[in-house]
């Protein structure tokens, strides 16, 4: 099991309140992880204020570009892996992500790794583009097989319903022989692109017994398009961290958080469906309770806990908790499989 944090590339008003962090902040928050142990970082995406956020408050977030962050972060760090949990498909053109991507591999010596999806919130592709009719599940599999040719061919062409790109020389290459692309979000959609094209899948929120069922269909997808998942195929779900005495203690912190306001904000999106339950779809509870619920999401086929993203208001207390859960979770647990192992 890996773990790996969630970043603030574009959480002010979302995860945490406005302000939350400044841009040393947000970097000094990934090197930090690196030297507590943590595996990755993860940052997401968007490009403009959901309206419920601009009605809670007065001052706008601040949403850093996550490939301008990583890219500091890499020059910041040595062994931390760079992910991205999500990079909103409509967002760019898969030609200059191509470009990003392979560019920010390269720089951080292979060390990169693209979460895509279509994104939690259509509000921001429609700000972008008022006029453009998107049909995202289309336009995700056309990106994922534009972004293939793009990586693996001297001279790329593609012609689709919404990407379309002629004789494109791309270079230079990612690092990594094989750039790994995760696709994000709980629905069918994004089940079914892992199993036709990606290297990975990044659920949110699931509890251990939906993230087997999902993965076993993951399996069966992949089986009926002809193609057998890679061995490292990483199963990387997203989730809450709330510490505390007992799980009523936890709990109540949870609930305090701006955290829980985004989990809220979801429900009618991406987490349809999943409003209750929250101890046992993310990580609350005493540290024991937090060690057994990482030991059934490892039994479930989970292989990185990515974005991990701390039930608190500030920086200093995520660094706090940070250290905390790296001590006694993320220490104990890598002791105990190495026992076992």
């Amino acid at each position: 099991m890996r773990f790996g944090l969630g970043v603030p590339t574009g959480t002010e008003g979302l995860m945490y309140p406005v302000p939350y962090a400044d841009p040393e902040q947000a970097v000094r928050l990934a090197v930090e992880a690196e030297r507590l142990g943590f595996d990755s970082v993860w940052g997401n995406d968007h490009v403009t204020t959901q309206r419920y956020v601009r009605e809670e408050f007065a001052d706008p977030p601040r949403y850093y570009d996550p490939y301008a962050y990583l890219s500091y972060v890499a020059a910041s760090t040595t062994t931390l892996r760079l992910a991205t949990a999500i990079t909103v498909f409509a967002f760019r053109n898969p030609v200059v992500l191509a470009k990003q991507a392979a560019t920010l591999d390269q720089l951080s010596g292979g060390r990169f790794i693209l979460g895509v999806g279509i994104g939690a919130y259509r509000e921001e592709s429609l700000a972008m583009d008022p006029d453009r009719e998107l049909h995202r599940g289309t336009h995700a599999e056309e990106y994922l097989q534009a972004l293939e040719l793009l990586f693996s061919e001297r001279r790329a062409s593609f012609e689709g319903r919404y990407v379309h790109f002629e004789d494109v020389e791309s270079f230079p290459k990612p690092r990594q022989a094989t750039l790994p692309i995760l696709s994000g979000g709980n629905a069918v959609g994004s089940r079914e692109r892992a199993a036709k094209y990606g290297h990975g899948w990044i659920p949110a929120v699931l509890s251990p017994e939906e993230i087997a069922a999902g993965l076993a269909e993951i399996r069966d997808m992949a089986a009926a398009a002809g193609r057998t998942l890679p061995a490292d195929f990483d199963v990387a779900p997203q989730f809450s961290v709330a510490p505390g005495r007992d799980t009523a203690s936890a709990l109540a912190a949870f609930e305090t958080s701006q955290l829980a306001n985004h989990m809220r904000s979801l429900s009618k999106t991406t987490l349809k469906g999943q409003q209750d339950d929250w101890v046992n779809r993310n990580l609350v509870g005493s540290h024991e309770q937090m060690l057994d619920q990482v030991r059934a999401y490892a039994a479930a086929g989970v292989t990185t806990m990515s974005a991990l993203l701390f039930a608190c208001n500030t920086v200093e207390e995520t660094l706090d908790m940070m250290a905390d859960f790296a001590e006694n979770v993320i220490h104990p647990y890598r002791r105990e499989i190495g026992a076992t192992a």
